[in-house]
């Protein structure tokens, strides 16, 4: 049987655009080989209904709302290549099965890469995290750190201050604020230090001190870093989608792509790592897109 859709990637936006494809009564495989980019997250905040739920257990409830449309099947399996054929795409699996689908949507999502950071690793997930939008409450008013490398670190720390005015910003040596902004910031009453950072320390993933290669240091409760992110994988551009300037790929308000019958939703067509709410409302969105093509050509054919 050939495919209508395969749906390359099990999280929020994936599993969304296979419920919705689902109640549209498509064939559809959704392949999730459960490397989710947020392991580490032991809550998610932000969506209506779902808000403090674990990762799991909502990955655990779309499964069973899945579940109960027959057309829709989540193969735990590995896409390694995507190629574009006259009917459509040919997926190969890690383990050399072929499936044959007449559309495919990219959903998954994004790498990412931390700061080299001695410990961060231990930190981020519990009292580090990426997103104020997703954790900000729950640091509210307790003394914070906002690391950056990159140019956005001004435009966080003005974020992150919404949540608590005790704020330490650090560009880990690198030149992520000029002289202008930390006037700025200073003229707050916001710490800032130039220094690369030498140790951060605490116990069962709580941040409480922070040290810098200068030997100054500071006790922090928690905060924000800000990660580098790249394509979970390249399906994408090897099918030659178009890419925006920041890495993701260009699609109109249906998740198509520039390349017919290729949908992204979610962080793979944002590339910036969205609320769990705002990846499954990205992948409705390309569930539609999708349907309402195959709906077109099915009527044209018939």
């Amino acid at each position: 049987m050939k495919l209508d859709c395969a749906v390359i990637g099990g999280g929020p936006a994936g599993l969304n655009a296979a419920l919705v494809l689902g109640r549209a009564k498509r064939h559809v495989i959704v392949f999730d080989h459960n490397k989710p980019r947020n392991a580490v997250t032991r809550q998610s905040h932000g969506f209506l209904t779902r808000d403090g739920m674990a990762p799991r257990e909502f990955r655990r409830l779309a499964h069973e709302d899945i579940a109960r449309y027959p057309s829709v099947t989540i193969k735990p399996d590995k896409v390694t290549e995507v190629k574009a054929d006259r009917a459509g795409f040919t997926l190969t699996t890690s383990n050399g099965v072929m499936y044959h689908a007449r559309t495919v949507i990219l959903a998954a999502g994004l790498r990412e890469s931390l700061p080299e950071i001695p410990s961060v690793r231990e930190f981020y997930g519990v009292s580090l995290f990426s997103c104020p939008y997703c954790d900000g409450w729950e640091l509210r008013d307790k003394p914070l750190v906002v690391i950056s490398e990159g140019s956005n670190l001004f435009a966080l720390t003005k974020i992150v201050y919404n949540w608590s005015k005790n704020l330490l910003v650090c560009t880990n040596g690198r030149n992520s604020l000029n002289a202008e902004q930390i006037g700025q910031l200073k003229q707050k009453g916001i710490q800032v230090n130039l220094h690369r950072i030498k140790e951060l320390t605490g116990e069962h993933g709580r941040l409480r001190r922070i040290r810098f290669e200068n030997n100054t240091e500071f006790e922090r409760d928690g905060g924000f870093v800000t990660p580098s992110w790249d394509q979970a994988a390249s399906f994408g551009e090897a099918l030659g989608c178009a890419m925006t300037p920041g890495g993701g790929f260009a699609t109109d308000d249906y998740g198509r792509t520039s390349v017919p019958g290729v949908y992204a939703a979610g962080d793979t067509s944002i590339i910036v790592p969205a609320q769990l709410i705002v990846a499954a409302g990205e992948g409705s969105k390309a569930a539609i897109g999708a349907n309402t093509d195959l709906s077109h050509w099915d009527f044209w054919r018939e």
